[in-house]
């Protein structure tokens, strides 16, 4: 008991610029979620915790990673930690990255996780693996690769490349950037790894049931551009849900303005990255009244470039916008709208001849 309130603390220190809802206040929504939330994952995990100040925005979360990633209905989990930590390096997301190469040091070997932590597909052995990888690696590039595994497959494994897409955007804003300390040695590193993945066996290895987070927020009917869910029920009731939630927090959080020039660059978006100079952002926020600018630099750094949002671009939004609710509302959402481009292009894809991963 000790132990676990030692680490939840640890877990709650982790966010920046918001203060989480802790496990012993948690009441309602928030608390039904991180009910599951420790269930399946032994604690409330930092991504869980960010986004408690928006009880709806947790539960979208977590159903909207936990239905694709945790239930195995007909992907194994070693595909899909695969898929989740060549999404997070494709976005640059150190720290979601080590998660799931952890992950994949129980479920796989440790020299197929390091060599997809280190994006060298090419020397991942299991060609049913690295194909899928290859293809994640490149999902957010519309038109970079047919999907190379079955239809029934893609709920699944769409599923939680949209997921990540997401995820590794709000983690990047609202979390360090590393989940073990920088200064590891590569053999120190390696042994911390080794450590944790069997700390998490009985997360990774263990059954998880199909549909369980869906009744967290109201029916909802699937989007056009979300139609890679379709077959299968409870991804697809998943993605329709916390959908219709990150739409709902950006219109009672982000301006109407800010919104419309976040969806006029993602129409030209080709999954392009940005570099490092923000003068795209400020030319694209200068028509906005100045009290928006703010907000319209967080929403269009955090979808095109979530590791570029800095403790300045904060400060500045929370002087017009300042409550805990209203940055998660905005950041969510911008990272949804980047998630759900990602996803529209996997719609008309077509399945491959590959064998299925498993």
């Amino acid at each position: 008991m000790v132990v676990g309130r030692v680490i939840s603390s640890v877990a709650q220190r982790q966010v920046k610029y918001v203060t989480p809802v802790s496990t012993t206040n948690a009441t309602g929504l928030v608390s039904e979620v991180y009910d599951q939330v420790a269930d399946e994952m032994r604690l409330v995990v930092p991504p869980a915790l960010l986004h408690s100040p928006s009880p709806d925005l947790l539960a979208a979360y977590w159903m909207l990673m936990r239905e694709p990633l945790l239930p195995t209905v007909t992907v194994s989990r070693a595909v899909k930690e695969a898929v989740a930590a060549v999404v997070s390096v494709a976005n640059i997301c150190p720290y979601c990255a080590e998660m799931h190469s952890i992950g994949l040091y129980d479920l796989s070997t440790e020299q197929e996780a390091e060599a997809v932590v280190a994006d060298k597909l090419d020397e991942v052995a299991d060609p049913g693996v690295r194909a899928v990888a290859e293809w994640a690696r490149t999902a957010h590039l519309p038109g970079a690769a047919e999907q190379p595994f079955p239809a029934a497959d893609r709920p699944e494994l769409v599923g939680v490349v949209v997921s990540f897409h997401y995820i590794t955007r709000m983690v990047n804003v609202f979390l360090s950037s590393f989940l073990l300390p920088p200064g590891l040695r590569p053999a120190s590193r390696r042994r911390a790894k080794r450590g944790i993945s069997r700390v998490l066996r009985p997360t990774l290895r263990d059954g998880r049931e199909a549909g369980r987070s869906v009744p967290l927020l109201p029916d909802a009917p699937l989007p056009a551009d979300a139609g890679w869910a379709a077959g299968n029920p409870h991804v697809a009731d998943a993605v329709a849900r916390s959908y219709a939630a990150f739409e709902a927090a950006g219109e009672r959080s982000v301006p109407p303005a800010v919104r419309d020039v976040l969806a006029a660059r993602l129409a030209d978006w080709r999954g392009e990255e940005t570099g490092l100079s923000r003068r795209w952002v400020d030319r694209l926020v200068a028509g906005l009244p100045e009290s928006q600018r703010a907000a319209g630099r967080v929403v269009l750094l955090t979808a095109l470039a979530s590791y570029q949002v800095d403790e300045d671009e904060i400060a500045e939004f929370r002087r017009w916008q300042p409550a805990d609710h209203q940055l998660v509302d905005t950041v969510a959402w911008a990272s949804f709208a980047a998630a759900r481009q990602v996803g529209s292009w996997q719609v008309p894809a077509v399945s491959g001849t590959a064998p299925r991963a498993n």
